[in-house]
């Protein structure tokens, strides 16, 4: 076996993948994935201002949209069957370091990681930034705590062309792995807002001129599929606001809105989970927009 050249962590013969940067990083001791491996914990996204990007859809947008770039880790295997990542990085000149796959569950919160991770700068955009008077259709998330449903609503907004996203305070970390990993790379597309309050919302929502929406079944309740019924105009810029998965918006939240819309059920199933109900509204509303 050849030695191991200085500030090295495997054997010199061990090839490196000519689209990536050795030497390969092969020590879990390595000071680099101990530092990413800690982004899996909100605290340590928060004091650093970093947080994780997995996957190579994830990856490709975070690249293809400017994201800024901290460090980059990619198996040989990756390299293989996602060459135009390589392509993408070299474009921002951009160092992919290859990385063994032992090392992958130590950066990654998935069972079976599809082998490149970066670490990014959060970047997040101010409230007054994103609901203005020319804002057409904005989301919120009010004490959202599945990370699932809250990338999976981002993603949603973002196919349905609205103008933005705000996560509340109360609700998950917008930068929780398995949220950018499920927004599928909208994350990169769409402004997001954290770390404010409902009131605060609403209030400025009202005061630029959208309707605030709750979406609630209780009574009383507009229906979605006939809102005209009940005068509720869906063209109008709109606010919506999704509660908890488990108990939807408690009365407080939803005395800060004009307006709550239920979506009717047809069959027997007891209600919709969150990602799916918001899903419904948001398109709803591009829908009636457009009309």
């Amino acid at each position: 076996m050849a030695p191991t050249p200085p500030g090295s962590s495997q054997p010199a013969d061990l090839p490196v993948h000519p689209g990536l940067t050795g030497p390969v990083l092969t020590s879990p001791q390595s000071k680099r994935i101990k530092e990413a491996g800690k982004l899996l914990k909100r605290p340590w996204r928060n004091k650093t201002g970093h947080f994780l990007v997995e996957g190579p859809q994830a990856v490709r947008e975070a690249l293809a949209q400017g994201a800024p770039v901290v460090d980059a880790f990619m198996t040989a295997e990756s390299a293989e069957r996602q060459p135009d990542l390589l392509e993408l990085a070299a474009q921002r000149r951009l160092r992919l370091r290859q990385i063994a796959d032992e090392l992958l569950p130590l950066i990654s919160d998935t069972v079976a990681s599809q082998g490149v991770v970066l670490i990014g700068e959060q970047r997040t955009a101010e409230l007054t930034s994103v609901v203005t008077s020319q804002a057409r259709l904005l989301v919120v998330l009010s004490q959202v705590r599945d990370p699932g449903n809250a990338g999976t609503v981002i993603r949603v907004a973002d196919a349905a062309d609205a103008d933005g996203v705000i996560i509340t305070s109360n609700s998950v970390d917008a930068f929780n792995p398995k949220v950018v990993r499920s927004t599928a790379g909208s994350i990169f597309h769409l402004p997001i807002v954290t770390g404010v309050g409902l009131s605060e919302v609403t209030e400025l929502a009202r005061a630029r001129g959208q309707q605030v929406l709750a979406a609630d079944a209780h009574p009383p309740a507009h229906d979605l599929h006939v809102p005209w019924d009940t005068g509720l105009d869906l063209s109008r810029p709109t606010l919506w606001v999704f509660g908890s998965e488990a108990h939807g918006l408690p009365e407080s939240d939803r005395a800060l809105c004009d307006s709550a819309v239920r979506i009717p059920l047809y069959g027997r199933a007891e209600s919709l989970n969150l990602a799916t109900a918001a899903s419904i509204c948001i398109y709803e509303s591009a829908r009636s927009q457009l009309l």
